[in-house]
């Protein structure tokens, strides 16, 4: 405690260790923002013992979830509003809506691992009313593989940096973050300058 009555930072961690609703909610939350980082964070806190291993990923699963179910809801509610239906002429709506039916497992599925398509391929899904068993079956599935690899490499790195940099871990923690963040970042911009030259050779050869 601080003079004052005000609670420092160590005295909220240290009440968050000792209730496990709040470091459930704490993670959950963690994932709407940026699950990525919510996955290394919680996997280092397993690895230093401060949070249980299946409370973790038990929390990182289910809030990874829910998060990609808040976006196909999203999709929905797009759908109903006027003014976003007039934005896509209904023809090409329906092209989509008939490619994407019996594909939606295999792109949902897919999209988790790809830096940069996994929003945008969410929400379609909720505006075309995709199915949503298939839909939540993908997603988990994708978690469960994506999120399990992700927990164990943080929870080696873990291991690591607080057998060899002690309290100096998390600064290791943040680079790791930092890294998963610009990769996913370079992933997408190198996909979509692929995406614009593959659109202009195809413009050139119609041309020609």
């Amino acid at each position: 405690m601080r003079k004052g009555g005000g609670l420092s930072v160590s005295d909220l961690f240290t009440f968050a260790q000792a209730h496990p609703a709040l470091q459930v909610f704490v993670i959950i939350f963690a994932t709407f923002i940026l699950e990525d980082a919510a996955t290394v964070l919680a996997g280092m806190q397993a690895a230093d013992g401060s949070l249980s291993i299946a409370l973790a990923i038990g929390s990182l699963y289910l809030g990874i979830v829910l998060g990609d179910l808040g976006l196909y809801g999203l999709g929905r509610l797009a759908a109903m509003v006027p003014f976003v239906r007039r934005l896509l002429p209904p023809q090409r709506t329906e092209i989509v809506r008939a490619w994407l039916q019996g594909r939606v497992f295999r792109v949902v599925l897919i999209s988790r691992f790809l830096p940069g398509v996994r929003l945008p391929t969410y929400t379609t899904c909720g505006y075309l009313g995709a199915s949503l068993r298939q839909f939540t079956l993908a997603t988990m599935i994708a978690t469960l593989f994506w999120t399990s690899g992700l927990f164990a490499l943080s929870m080696r790195a873990g291991s690591f940096l607080m057998a060899h940099y002690g309290i100096w871990r998390w600064a290791g923690a943040v680079g790791l973050v930092v890294a998963l963040v610009v990769a996913g970042r370079l992933a997408t911009v190198l996909s979509r300058g692929k995406k614009r030259m593959k659109r202009r050779e195809r413009q050139y050869e119609d041309a020609h």
